[in-house]
């Protein structure tokens, strides 16, 4: 199975199920050999097969990152919606430089769009669920960028759509700032053009890697006022330590590039001849767009200036110190701002 690192096992991400896609052809021409999609499930799917909620996961995250927003009496209820949680390429469970065979291991995993992704959650929301019409596709950041790509691409299956903290074109500014975390990982000699013997090899590059999000992801008030220390750390290097190289160091470095190439190549114009206003003017679905503030990702300015570009679209602005990160809910007030969104779009 090539390079496998024990963090993505069944024990940490708990059980996937898997789609055997076959030799699977990509938007670059090139084939994915034995594909595979991994994904899971919550809830159970009417009869009527009309109550699916498709939830993409993030860069860097697995199908089980997003489970945290699920749960009986939330707005995303598993007694009242299927809800499922499909795994991009190179996330460690679907087909990735670490779990792929030769001729397609490690360094030599052929590079993917955010198009592949959906065209092979679209043949498991037909083939395998029978599904024709999603109630809701949602996701922050990467899983924003699929959630516009669903919505350009297959227009009639989108019901709703909300992309959180994410574009549905990756700016020149995004495209820099996702290089540099890619170039810090190579950086360490141990990568050794993909091909290292495991993933703890790449350490410093990991750790390099690490600091770069660290600045980047959160935002200078964050760190003016000791944020941080509402979740438990006493210092500035213990949450940098225990925060954010505690975060990636256990992933498989190029994993973690191959998404990253992927996050930075996203733009759903190359659906339309690179015309990002016809791509966008395509979308049936009801739009709401959902900012973080103080995110240096996808600055508000951004997602406002997409929002303009899509038909009868909505914008939603969160406000916290956690920037990019707000997703992660590290509060109370964030989860419920979050939750708030996703009861107000159900209930349209």
């Amino acid at each position: 199975m090539g390079l496998q690192d024990n963090h993505y096992s069944e024990e940490n991400h708990g059980h996937h199920e898997y789609l055997d896609l076959g030799d699977f052809p990509l938007i670059s021409g090139e084939v994915l050999l034995n594909a595979k999609l991994a994904y899971k499930t919550l809830g159970a799917l009417s009869d009527k097969k009309d109550n699916a909620i498709l939830f993409p996961h993030m860069w860097s995250g697995t199908s089980a990152s997003m489970e945290s927003f699920v749960g009986p009496g939330r707005p995303l209820d598993p007694d009242k919606y299927f809800i499922i949680f499909p795994g991009q390429f190179a996330n460690g469970f679907s087909s990735s430089p670490s779990n792929t065979k030769a001729p397609q291991d490690a360094g030599n995993f052929p590079n993917i769009m955010i198009g592949d992704d959906v065209i092979a959650q679209h043949e498991l929301i037909t083939k395998v669920f029978g599904i024709s019409e999603l109630q809701l596709v949602t996701g922050w950041s990467m899983g924003a960028e699929q959630t516009y790509e669903w919505a350009v691409r297959y227009p009639s299956m989108v019901k709703r759509a909300v992309p959180f903290a994410g574009t549905a074109k990756t700016t020149p500014h995004d495209y820099i700032f996702v290089r540099s975390h890619e170039n810090a990982i190579k950086s360490d000699p141990a990568w050794a053009e993909g091909f290292y013997g495991k993933a703890t090899d790449v350490h410093v590059g990991l750790r390099r890697h690490a600091e770069t999000w660290s600045v980047m992801g959160l935002c200078s008030e964050f760190y003016k006022q000791e944020i941080w220390r509402e979740i438990g750390f006493g210092s500035l290097d213990e949450f940098l330590v225990g925060f954010w190289e505690a975060y990636f160091k256990p992933m498989d470095p190029n994993n973690l590039i191959w998404m990253a190439w992927k996050w930075r190549h996203g733009d759903v114009s190359l659906n339309s001849k690179n015309n990002l206003d016809e791509a966008l003017g395509r979308i049936t679905a009801k739009v709401t767009a959902v900012a973080f503030a103080n995110d240096m990702f996808f600055p508000p300015s951004d997602i406002v200036e997409e929002v303009s570009k899509i038909p009868n679209a909505e914008y939603r602005l969160v406000e916290s110190l956690w920037a990019h990160f707000t997703m992660f809910c590290m509060n109370e007030k964030d989860k419920k701002a979050i939750d708030d969104i996703f009861t107000e779009v159900l209930s349209t």
